[in-house]
């Protein structure tokens, strides 16, 4: 089962391992006889597929359902059957891998604007004055 995340980008078998457990979804009484859910396990830490970068910035998105041994681990049981099961893993391996593909924009550092500084130090001012005005009054 590869998985094609885009025209450049395919996850080869070597990489992925499925397994079938029971799942706890829809099935009505077929849910306790048959092992409909899939397990989709994705070898994050031995592919060489997709560079350092694109690995760190997964990492951080797969977030809790990466572990200790450096996979990926996704669980599928939303639907009735195996096979749709496991398209929807797969799915769901491939954006966050298109999500891990985009780089960040790089911060662009900005100054505040003249006006701004101006309107800034115009509201210290009022709020001065009007402290100001709440202390004793004094007959001079």
């Amino acid at each position: 089962m590869t998985i094609e995340v885009t025209p450049s980008v395919v996850i080869p078998d070597g990489d992925l391992s499925l397994s079938f457990v029971r799942g706890s979804g829809p099935g009505g009484q077929n849910v306790n006889k048959v092992a409909s859910a899939v397990q989709l396990r994705f070898d994050l830490a031995g592919t060489v597929v997709i560079s350092d970068a694109v690995k760190s910035r997964l990492r951080a998105l797969a977030g809790r359902r990466l572990n200790d041994d450096g996979a990926i681990l996704i669980i599928a049981r939303n639907h009735r059957t195996q096979e749709a099961n496991r398209r929807e893993a797969g799915e769901r391996l491939a954006d966050l891998i298109r999500a891990a593909l985009v780089p960040p924009k790089p911060r662009v550092k900005t100054k505040p604007t003249r006006a701004s500084k101006e309107r800034r130090l115009e509201t210290k001012a009022r709020a001065q004055r009007t402290k100001g005005l709440r202390g004793k009054v004094r007959w001079d």
